[in-house]
């Protein structure tokens, strides 16, 4: 099992490493928004005042979470929580809404558009829950999922001791309400997720310059 105080062991030059692998900065600039399930999207604040775009992927819920995070657009079905993206900001307290906010957005066949500012961190951590809820998944490869598809996606060191201790203590009790509450309702997720990591082992292939999927085996770390 991953436990983040083995990521953190080593000390500096090891935070400094896995911040290294989880966000190139280039990749920030130059990221747009992407599609990570069917019907939920992941981008940044600019995005989520673009109509021309939501209109052109049937956006009509907006999860938006930053320091000021308010409705923009009067025709638009929001989900806003203030957060800060500090590590010692608490996230898992708003897991469950924003499940169910994404999920049931999903159901009626509407976009999603999950957001901070620039669509790296908070944001990134609210859609790694997702989808570690609606398929199980682990925090590592629920975020290398979510790279696959957005590769400047890193949530900060204190989101990523989140995850896991969400991982460790919370998830089946998650995966449990969801199958209650939701049932058959769902969709082809956990193929969806597994075609993502299957495009991002693709890609890291043959390159030296490509961002593991498997953080440990990154920091040359072993993890029983």
């Amino acid at each position: 099992m991953l436990l983040m105080k083995d990521l953190f062991g080593n000390g500096l030059w090891m935070c400094r490493r896995l911040c290294d692998i989880l966000v190139d900065p280039k990749e920030v600039i130059k990221d747009d928004w992407r599609t990570i399930l069917p019907d939920l999207y992941l981008g940044n604040i600019k995005d989520a005042q673009d109509r021309e775009l939501l209109a052109q992927h049937n956006i009509t819920h907006i999860l938006s979470i930053h320091d000021t995070a308010a409705p923009v657009l009067e025709d638009m079905t929001y989900l806003c929580i203030s957060a800060a993206d500090h590590s010692k900001q608490n996230l898992i307290q708003y897991f469950r809404e924003s499940i169910m906010f994404i999920h049931e957005s999903r159901l009626k066949g509407d976009g999603c558009l999950v957001h901070c500012v620039a669509g790296v961190s908070r944001s990134v951590t609210l859609v790694v829950a997702y989808i570690m809820t609606v398929t199980g998944r682990g925090w590592v490869e629920s975020l290398a999922a979510v790279r696959a598809a957005r590769p400047c996606a890193g949530p900060n060191l204190g989101f990523l001791r989140q995850l896991e201790e969400f991982e460790n203590t919370e998830l089946a009790e998650y995966r449990a309400w969801w199958t209650e509450r939701y049932g058959k309702r769902s969709f082809n997720d956990a193929e969806e997720v597994q075609n993502l990591l299957n495009k991002k082992s693709s890609n890291n292939i043959g390159s030296s310059s490509s961002v593991p999927t498997n953080i440990p085996a990154a920091l040359g770390t072993s993890h029983t």
